[in-house]
């Protein structure tokens, strides 16, 4: 018969930001102590349950006892347990005591063995039945490894009131195991298991709650504690009424403040708050950072986008008459809505152009020096991409030059999200040419996975510059990425390079600005050329990139195998590679073209121009004239970008090939007629894979 469990663990306030994981990884870790010692099945359903103040689970599918177990054990090797004679050895008169105790019987004979192989010798075996443990056993040991193995943030060593000191996230005060409506005995971190618990601190209407079986645990908990036990319902719980009380305006909700606020309550209420309007004459990021990263508050904003000067709390008190409540948050956020008005004010009495010596006491790194070189290398390198691009290199250097100045204000200071972003207000105030003081902010950009990528030009050459110096700079000195370990974020510099090149089709090589990068660093005896590394890097992550994307993944293998140089014709060729490969001739020829990647590869270095004379099969004869006639066709398409007729033409030679392959010998003893046929591979090979390597379409 199945039962449901109940563990929970009653603490101090839990930490918010690490409540979630905790809650997740502590009902995981039970379920699979459990799992792992036959006490549930496969389709067993996991509730978890997390609070302020309680980590708790609930498993349905739980038996009592576990089943029993059939045991075949390799005793001895017989050389070992038998003597000269025969008869038992020491040895094994003393193992078969023990193995008689572990299967809970006096004794057990010789006869009872069985004698067979193990793979070297033969050696006597002893098959039991393993009764099934009872839950308290196998819970009472998966309750230990799940708490040892939890993603605790920091550890608290505390001490009992009975003076035994514990460690664990924060002090636990009660312990609760129950299967249905049986007690199970345990001991965990000093306390002794039971059935009560306490509910909200301040709105439960008993001072102890008693948990009378495991299956109405929550509703007890909600509608006697007023406890949503629940992290998931309680998460949906503050979304939906928050909405609700957002009416037309338009909420900012960012997931890592939904789930700490989560964290925080045990009962949760939306309350709506308002602040003077005259400060939303500050940049309103700074506004709605302070509100959610000092006080946990969420901004309104308009259709528009537009801050409004209400906002809306959480709070984990339900009252009938809320002024208080409102009017202490009212209170609290006004002191730090004067803090972003002065440090914005203050700012902005000095320029940023003025700020850029501070830079040169701000360290950037000890092998690549102060902030101020780091800036110089930044400008050059934007002047250089600028004019690669054709873009406006006086802008592209003004903006350069600015772009890390704001990294020295109060602003910035204190909330080192907004950099980039004061500094386009910053430079507008400073009345700076509206794409320097844009390239500013956008220069960050893509700051992350999916973020959007600079709209203006002098945006995407600053972003470049500064991405690339941070690449090759940190790589060249040794700090490239290894495993998961990668702290400069050099995958994300390295990703937003890629999708400038590929979606803005920047008509600039990888090579190019690689090479241009490290000039900048000429004379820093830290420092190596990564280039080759960088570049290998850059397409290992180009790969992931259009995959990412929907291409399918032997048409990228196909393309990026060539190493491209340029990206902003990746996508056309993709296409091509897919087109092509709907094509009758296709397979043929994909498989043709590794074969003679494999045998070009074997005969490296004897490679020479097609001597039309010394084709003498007339198989190669074909071939030959085919691939002339198909040639034009094939340089022009190229030429004019069509990559998709590019391969189209190549579908001609199919049956020349083929024919090629089954009639003529490559490796011809004759050394000249060998090297001409290894020629015509060759050039054949470069034919074929102008678009990309269409061996990789091979089965």
């Amino acid at each position: 018969m199945k039962h449901t469990l109940l563990v929970e663990l009653l603490t101090e306030e839990l930490p918010p930001k690490a409540l979630s994981r905790l809650g997740d990884a502590f009902a995981a870790g039970i379920l699979h102590g459990l799992s792992t010692r036959a006490f549930v099945d496969a389709d067993a359903s996991v509730t978890a349950h997390a609070t302020p103040r309680r980590l708790a689970v609930s498993i349905t599918g739980v038996l009592a006892t576990s089943p029993d177990k059939q045991i075949r054990e390799k005793v001895l090797p017989v050389s070992v347990a038998l003597d000269k004679e025969g008869q038992p050895a020491a040895p094994l008169t003393k193992k078969l005591a023990a193995l008689a105790a572990q299967a809970g019987r006096d004794s057990i004979d010789l006869s009872e063995l069985e004698r067979a192989p193990d793979g070297k010798a033969e050696s006597f075996f002893f098959s039991y039945t393993a009764p099934g443990q009872a839950l308290a056993t196998g819970l009472q040991a998966a309750l230990e490894e799940s708490i040892s193995k939890l993603p605790i943030p920091k550890v608290m060593s505390y001490q009992r009131p009975d003076g035994e000191t514990v460690q664990f996230v924060r002090p636990v005060h009660r312990l609760i195991a129950l299967l249905d409506d049986q007690l199970i005995p345990l001991q965990l971190l000093g306390l002794q298991s039971g059935r009560t618990t306490l509910g909200h601190r301040f709105l439960s209407k008993q001072a102890e709650l008693t948990i009378a079986s495991a299956d109405n645990y929550a509703a007890t908990l909600e509608t006697e504690g007023l406890v949503i036990a629940s992290f998931a319902a309680r998460k949906e719980n503050i979304k939906a009424a928050l909405l609700a009380a957002a009416g037309t305006d338009q909420i900012l909700m960012p997931e890592s403040l939904l789930e700490e606020v989560t964290a925080l309550v045990e009962w949760p209420v939306v309350y709506e708050c308002n602040f003077d309007p005259a400060f939303l004459s500050v940049p309103q990021e700074c506004l709605i950072l302070t509100m959610q990263t000092n006080q946990k508050y969420f901004a309104l904003t308009d259709a528009q986008g537009k801050l409004r000067s209400r906002f809306l709390i959480v709070s984990n008190i339900a009252t009938n008459d809320a002024r208080h409540i409102i009017g202490g948050n009212e209170r609290v956020v006004r002191p730090r809505l004067s803090d972003a008005k002065f440090f914005f004010e203050q700012d902005q009495k000095k320029k940023l152009i003025d700020r850029l010596p501070g830079l040169a006491s701000v360290v950037y790194h000890n092998k690549l020096g102060s902030q101020a070189q780091r800036n110089e290398r930044v400008v050059a390198l934007a002047i250089a991409i600028a004019e690669s691009l054709n873009a406006d290199a006086s802008m592209a250097k003004r903006a350069a030059q600015l772009s890390k100045a704001d990294l020295l204000t109060d602003m910035v200071g204190e909330f080192p999200e907004l950099q980039g972003i004061m500094g386009t207000y910053y430079a507008q105030h400073d009345g700076e040419a509206a794409e320097v003081a844009t390239a500013i902010g956008e220069h960050y950009q893509p700051r992350f996975a999916g973020d959007a990528l600079p709209a203006t030009r002098t945006g995407t050459v600053v972003a470049l510059a500064d991405k690339l110096e941070t690449l090759v700079g940190i790589w060249g000195i040794g700090l490239a990425p290894t495993g998961d370990k990668d702290p400069f974020a050099l995958r994300r510099h390295a990703l937003g390079i890629l999708r400038m090149l590929v979606e803005q089709r920047l008509p600039v090589s990888i090579s190019h600005l690689l090479a241009q990068t490290v000039k900048q660093f000429a004379g820093n005896a830290n420092f190596s050329d990564p280039s080759s590394d960088v570049q290998n890097f850059m397409h290992d992550r180009l790969r992931g990139l259009l995959k990412d994307r929907g291409h399918a993944q032997d048409a990228v293998e196909a393309v990026v195998a060539q190493a491209p140089d340029r990206l902003d014709d990746i996508v056309e060729r993709l296409d091509a590679v897919k087109a092509f490969a709907s094509l009758p001739e296709a397979a043929s020829l994909a498989a043709a073209n590794k074969r003679i990647t494999n045998i070009l590869k074997k005969n490296e270095g004897v490679l020479t121009e097609v001597q039309p004379a010394l084709l003498t099969e007339a198989a190669e004869q074909r071939l030959y004239g085919a691939m002339t006639d198909t040639r034009s066709a094939v340089d022009h398409a190229f030429a004019s970008g069509d990559f998709a007729a590019t391969l189209k033409a190549l579908a001609a030679l199919r049956d020349d090939v083929d024919a090629f392959f089954n009639d003529v010998m490559v490796m011809a003893e004759d050394p000249a007629l060998r090297a001409n046929r290894l020629a015509l591979l060759n050039a054949l090979h470069a034919m074929m894979n102008r678009v990309a390597d269409i061996s990789k379409l091979a089965a």
